[in-house]
């Protein structure tokens, strides 16, 4: 819990720093802007202001979601930053559509821009914030482990680049004359709404669930794989409830000659480590059995691999059992996402293994490519 805390406190400090300095270069460029008829300098700071909202709302959404958990919502409101992050990302697109507008105004209407030293020395000043800040963010972002705010601070990084195109652009037009902030204002505004629509697409695959981190997957398998009675991880799955909060399951291989009370102690292990290394909270672990001491079901195991990976798009076979009592052959495969025809392949396997083992009845499960 105190780690929770101290994580929120960081996360609403640092929001509230890039606020102030947000509504700081607001004031400045908006001002700049409009003393010297710039759309590009308006828009630029149009960009900080919905900076500094979504900041606001990053500090709404990390309060709420470190509410605790309750009886209509056991798994605690975490998800609620991923809530957050499609509203800021609203914003951002908002903001972006916004600055095209008026840019394209200034197109079929141009008005004459007025620069001078103070505007320059402004954005200059701007420009150096800006890198300051993003550097900041991003860093401590990093620290705590929050993408919410290491995005935060590329985007400070991006508002940089934008500002130095945009003194560009006044640059040139005090040497040469020649205006083209309106067309700047229309790159910047392209930028920020395809940072918009970026952001959106990121914080709707957060909503709808993405794939289980591959570093995380193979750490978490590699690690119950080091327990001496298991033979392998499979299946791991993963919920995201919030950051750094996960749920989830996971299926292991262990000897058939062990006791029920022996497979209980391994499990109770399994999780107690993961959750002490990871963070990650197994609330299941599945087990499946494997042969041990039958030569013959040996035999019929490595035929049967060999059967299965003949076929293009195979990732996996686990959980092989053979019960020569109940004369049953069980085992799970896994074919790529890429395969022409997921179907198709599943029914050749099973069509071929029932055929070359017609004296057993045999099951094959078609597991989902959830994880590395």
């Amino acid at each position: 819990m105190a780690r929770k805390n101290t994580r929120e406190r960081a996360i609403i400090k640092t929001s509230v720093i890039s606020i102030l300095t947000n509504i700081l270069l607001v004031g400045f460029k908006a001002a700049v802007g409009l003393a010297a008829n710039s759309i590009a300098i308006v828009s630029d700071a149009i960009n900080n202001l919905s900076d500094a909202l979504s900041s606001a709302i990053t500090i709404i959404g990390t309060k709420l979601a470190g509410k605790p958990a309750d009886r209509k919502h056991p798994y605690g409101y975490g998800r609620i930053e991923h809530v957050t992050s499609f509203v800021v990302s609203t914003i951002v697109l908002y903001a972006g559509i916004t600055a095209l507008i008026e840019s394209l105004k200034k197109i079929i209407e141009p008005e004459a821009a007025s620069y001078d030293a103070v505007t320059i020395i402004i954005l200059v000043a701007a420009i150096v914030v800006k890198l300051g800040l993003g550097i900041f963010v991003k860093a401590r972002g990093r620290e705590i482990k929050s993408a919410a705010l290491v995005a935060s601070g590329v985007d400070a990084f991006n508002d940089a680049i934008l500002s130095t195109s945009v003194l560009a652009s006044a640059v040139i037009y005090m040497i040469w004359g020649i205006s083209l902030e309106a067309y700047v204002g229309l790159v910047v505004s392209a930028v920020i709404i395809k940072s918009g629509v970026e952001l959106i697409r990121e914080a709707i695959d957060e909503m709808v669930g993405t794939r289980v981190e591959s570093k995380l997957a193979r750490q978490i398998k590699k690690e119950i794989a080091k327990e001496p009675e298991v033979g392998g991880a499979f299946d791991l799955i993963l919920h995201d409830f919030g950051p750094n909060k996960y749920l989830g399951s996971v299926h292991i291989e262990v000897p058939d000659t062990m006791t029920v009370a022996e497979v209980d102690k391994i499990s109770r292990r399994i999780t107690a480590k993961i959750l002490k290394k990871y963070g990650v909270i197994l609330h299941t672990v599945g087990i499946y059995s494997i042969n041990t001491e039958d030569a013959e079901a040996a035999k019929i195991e490595r035929e049967v691999r060999e059967m299965v990976f003949s076929h293009d798009d195979i990732l996996q076979m686990h959980g092989f059992y053979l019960d020569k009592t109940e004369k049953t052959i069980s085992f799970d495969i896994i074919i790529d996402f890429s395969a022409e025809d997921q179907e198709k392949t599943y029914r050749e396997i099973c069509d071929e293994v029932k055929r070359r083992f017609s004296d057993y009845r045999v099951s094959v499960t078609l597991d989902v490519d959830l994880s590395d």
